[in-house]
This record gives C-alpha cells, structure tokens and sequence, in this order.
C-alpha cells in the first residue's frame, strides 16, 4: 500500500466521521481536528476507523503525535512498514 492509498483511507474514513467537511480543503500542515473540528469523541471514532481499515495499532500514547493530516498519513505508513 502506498501514499496515495493510505490517504485516500485516511480521507475517507474522515468522511464518515465528519460528511459535511470539504476533503479537498484540508491542508497537511495544519492542525487536522481545527480544520475539521472535531470533538473529542470523533477524533477517537476517527482513529478506531484507521485502526479496522489498516489493521495498525494506534496507541494512545502516540495521539498526541498524530496532529496534521501529514503526521497522521506519515504514522500510518511506518506502522505499516513495521507490520
């Protein structure tokens, strides 16, 4: 699976979290829970839905790493690099 395939998970399971967000205007460097404004709960949603899609475990430890959409794309390419 390469970049382009990961994003596209990424951006999609965002959509069924959050339909009403316009993919095509998130920027990679900017903080991904502003731009979508996402709560808490969606946020974990979100994760749990890369985690059954991707099959990489994201430990809360490693939340706080996952803050642009780059950060979150990038974690999931070398977890599964790793795997």
């Amino acid at each position: 699976m390469n970049h382009p395939d990961i994003r596209a998970i990424v951006l999609g399971t965002l959509q069924t979290i959050a339909p009403e967000v316009d993919i095509t205007a998130l920027r990679d460097d900017r903080p991904l829970r502003k731009q979508v404004d996402l709560d808490s709960m969606d946020w974990l949603n979100f994760l749990t839905g890369l985690h059954e899609k991707l099959r990489v475990d994201i430990p809360e430890a490693d939340y706080g790493r996952l803050v642009t959409l780059a950060d979150v794309i990038a974690y999931l390419e070398a977890a599964r690099k790793v795997q």
